[in-house]
């Protein structure tokens, strides 16, 4: 029997929750201000399968893992959540009859992975952007190319070494033996040498998206990621010639 897709009012209501949440939909495409929006995201699920059940589930998944951002990272800046559909759609459908066990595991991981990174844990990062966008990504993949240059930004592989690496982060900060996370003023996190309040974060990541300087454009469905570039030197050369100066602490 034909599957009827899901109808578009589900993404409506993905929409919908952003909305209320009075966040401003800030994107990373150097030729828009604002993301695409769900419904749009949801023409494109469509075109790619009809099974009712894998989009339902699908959109539950994208559900949970929005209210998580927005709860644990009440600050962020940058929502584009384009490549990061379109990559848990294909590893949804390439995992055939265990495609709706696939999308609820991602969707655990995923809350998992922003309530230890969030404002409610030790480590109080104020965005998601470092793991949307791929820098974490591309610094993982660098240390040994030869396994990881096809393991994809999204994959359950790659969220379960972040896993790890927040339990380990934790350990060492509750333990005194990470002086570089010592928190800011704000009350947040940064390792960096440069600052990472609001108006220096947009500066910076907009300056990084029109220098193509991105690892993974999380803005677009088709997105190449990349990681055999210096990204994280980049952005700090970057931030000097801009100006943005390291945060007081």
């Amino acid at each position: 029997m034909k599957q009827h897709i899901a109808p578009t009012h589900n993404f409506q209501l993905l929409d919908a929750i952003l909305d209320q949440a009075s966040v401003n939909l800030f994107t990373l495409n150097p030729h828009k201000k604002s993301i695409t929006s769900f419904v749009e995201l949801g023409n494109l699920i469509t075109q790619e399968t009809r099974d009712n059940q894998i989009i339902t589930t699908l959109i539950n998944t994208l559900e949970i893992i929005v209210c998580a951002q927005l709860r644990n990272f009440p600050e962020n800046i940058f929502w584009d959540f384009d490549f990061m559909v379109s990559g848990i759609l294909h590893q949804a459908l390439a995992e055939q009859d265990g495609a709706i066990a696939f999308l609820e595991q991602f969707a655990h991981k995923m809350v998992s992975l922003t309530e230890l990174f969030g404002i409610q844990s030790e480590i109080r990062f104020r965005y998601v952007h470092d793991f949307i966008y791929g820098f974490e990504w591309a610094r993982w993949v660098q240390k040994v190319p030869e396994k990881r240059v096809n393991i994809q930004p999204f994959s359950l592989t790659f969220i379960d070494y972040l896993l790890d690496k927040s339990q380990e982060l934790t350990q060492r900060i509750q333990q005194g033996r990470c002086q570089e996370y010592k928190l800011c003023a704000e009350g947040f996190r940064n390792p960096f040498s440069f600052s990472r309040e609001p108006k220096d974060e947009y500066l910076l990541f907009t300056h990084l998206a029109k220098e193509r300087l991105i690892p993974v454009p999380a803005w677009s469905w088709n997105a190449v990621p990349i990681w055999n570039q210096p990204f994280g030197d980049l952005r700090e050369e970057l931030a000097l010639k801009l100006n943005i100066q390291s945060q007081k602490r």
